[in-house]
């Protein structure tokens, strides 16, 4: 899609989507009455919808509203070059509808048509949507559904200690990572410690060798620990349940680390073939994990963003400030991008024991009485603002040189970090 710059449209469209229809709302330019269509969610169907616009309007430029900037519809009207597309907050459309019927009357025909009204009355206010190029759109989406994988293997290994605690506790105390091969391995093979201690001394240690374990003492002591041990109960109906509900997580634990080490080797190669990789590469705590993530959440059009505070404000880093008489009060934002905002909050973390000033800042907060969460928001507001310019410059993150920056402006963190230093 080629976003429009003169802003003249031959018609205006307010589309309310759904999974298996839409529903469309369309006024020509000129035109006094708006029309309206159902659309069925089928590729075939949008094909000869959009195909019959471009007859009917020659190709012009059409402008079209929607409340999402991401999913299926908007997939699939991308590709046609003369649809410009205006995402829209669903809270706004909410607000806005709530606003001329506060009975909160909703119906799928009507939303469409307040779409169209927000689009020809209020279109100075919205942006055309403007994706970034393939390989960094494809970025955005691998990190993202990464971090979705991770989530999930989080909530195998919870699902898999507490059904060991149940029966076989002594597991989780021989395996200190449990998000690892050799755990699954060792659980799918003996997953009773009944059958870990019938199996032969030299059969464990082959396995941990196997596994890479090379440690002699380690594989030592946990052989001696299993033939020690004893169980925690003998009752079979609560063992054979759980064993079995232990080797199904372990399977699936299998599959999703090899799933994830697979979408790592295919971030790392997209990621360090864009040109921006080594600004963010260099960056302290950054890594091969948030690296790439930090890419993918500056993107590459630096138009997009006119200020640090603009981008502060979209990724929900920079706080909220009401106001009304003589009230005042300032909050978290609660309308934000979450895995924008979890990106820099859980990068700014990682930077703590890594850079100087971080350290430094994050403790002075904490000496302030700031929560540890809200001790990494105002960090990661500092680093966002770091960041930006060394984006907009092109210039790669330098410690000594912000630090020589807070010397020239008698930064009294400079302070924090002397004193650090001399405990240290």
């Amino acid at each position: 899609m080629k976003p429009q710059i003169n802003h003249i449209y031959a018609a205006y469209i307010g589309i309310d989507w759904a999974d298996q229809k839409h529903d469309i709302c369309l006024q020509a330019a000129g035109a006094d009455t708006p029309e309206f269509a159902v659309l069925a969610h089928r590729p075939d169907s949008i094909e000869a919808w959009a195909l019959s616009l471009k007859q009917r309007f020659h190709g012009q430029p059409i402008a079209v509203c929607l409340e999402l900037a991401k999913g299926p519809i908007v997939y699939a009207l991308q590709k046609y070059d003369f649809l410009v597309l205006f995402p829209v907050n669903p809270s706004t459309l909410a607000k806005y509808r709530q606003a001329f019927t506060p009975s909160n009357a909703k119906d799928d025909p009507s939303d469409a048509r307040l779409q169209l009204e927000l689009l020809m009355q209020h279109r100075d206010k919205l942006k055309p949507l403007q994706p970034e190029g393939v390989e960094m759109r494809t970025l955005q989406y691998l990190v993202e559904q990464r971090r979705g994988l991770v989530n999930d293997r989080v909530r195998l290994t919870n699902q898999l200690t507490y059904a060991l605690k149940q029966y076989f506790p002594q597991v989780l105390e021989w395996f200190k990572d449990k998000d690892t091969l050799v755990f699954c391995d060792f659980l799918s093979r003996w997953s009773t410690l009944k059958q870990a201690q019938q199996a032969r001394k030299t059969t464990l240690e082959a396995f941990f060798h196997a596994h890479h374990v090379r440690y002699p003492k380690v594989i030592e002591a946990r052989v001696s620990a299993i033939k020690a041990a004893m169980p925690l109960t003998s009752d079979v109906s609560v063992i054979l349940p759980h064993q079995l509900l232990v080797q199904a997580l372990a399977q699936q634990l299998r599959v999703l680390l090899a799933s994830i080490e697979h979408f790592d080797t295919k971030i790392a190669a997209i990621s360090q073939a864009l040109p921006d990789y080594p600004l963010f590469q260099a960056l302290p705590g950054a890594g091969p994990i948030y690296a790439p993530r930090l890419l993918a959440a500056f993107g590459e059009q630096r138009a997009r963003y006119q200020s640090a505070a603009e981008l502060q404000k979209y990724a929900g880093i920079a706080p909220v400030t009401e106001r009304s008489g003589k009230k005042c009060w300032v909050h978290w934002r609660l309308q934000c991008p979450k895995f924008l905002r979890q990106t820099f909050v859980e990068w700014a973390a990682e930077t703590i024991p890594r850079s100087f000033w971080a350290g430094a800042y994050y403790r002075q907060k904490r000496e302030k009485g700031c929560s540890h969460q809200a001790a990494l928001r105002a960090l990661a507001f500092k680093w966002v603002r770091i960041l930006y310019r060394c984006w907009q410059t092109r210039t790669p993150y330098d410690e000594s040189s912000y630090l020589n920056a807070l010397k020239r402006r008698g930064s009294s963190l400079l302070n924090s970090i002397r004193e650090d230093t001399k405990m240290a």
